[in-house]
């Protein structure tokens, strides 16, 4: 990938510089803080953005460059809940596959999968449920959201039934 601002982020990974306002480190091997600055430079916001809109190949890019896949904005919502919530499988899949976290909620408290499973995101909630999601999981979790909005096909790929009518 050639893309400027993936190798300026490679450049300043290689030098131990911090490119994306305080997400990373000079390579001491602890844990990355994954809270997004929000006076980070626009190399943050635009991961925000590849994950909204889908760009798979290139937000896998940032990530292999060493941005951080549990990368979360000011309202903690993470990389892959942002594309949950914009129904894109195959990014929710890529970020999984390096190392993004299906399960980690937001500051509300929501997480993908029941985020998912009221957007009618089916695509997304197979990807997310691949990934490890439970969706017994959170409050409300993804089997109390299809109970609610009566989403009967996912309540079968819980293992679930609807509650008996009133």
């Amino acid at each position: 990938m050639h893309d400027g601002a993936l190798v300026s982020l490679e450049k300043n990974l290689r030098y131990g510089k911090d490119s994306l306002g305080g997400l990373l480190t000079a390579g001491n091997g602890t844990p990355l803080p994954t809270r997004a600055d929000p006076e980070a430079d626009g190399l943050t916001a635009r991961l925000f953005d590849l994950a909204r809109s889908g760009d798979t190949v290139r937000l896998a890019g940032f990530i292999d460059a060493g941005a951080p896949p549990n990368l979360a904005d000011e309202k903690g919502d993470t990389l892959l809940m942002l594309a949950a919530r914009h129904g894109h499988p195959d990014t929710v899949r890529a970020l999984a596959a390096r190392g993004a976290d299906p399960e980690r909620a937001n500051d509300r408290g929501q997480r993908p999968l029941a985020g998912a499973v009221a957007g009618k995101e089916g695509g997304v909630v197979r990807a997310l449920l691949d990934a490890g999601a439970d969706p017994h999981a959170g409050s409300p979790s993804a089997v109390d959201t299809a109970r609610r909005f009566g989403r009967t096909e996912f309540l079968a790929l819980f293992d679930e039934t609807a509650p008996p009518p009133v």
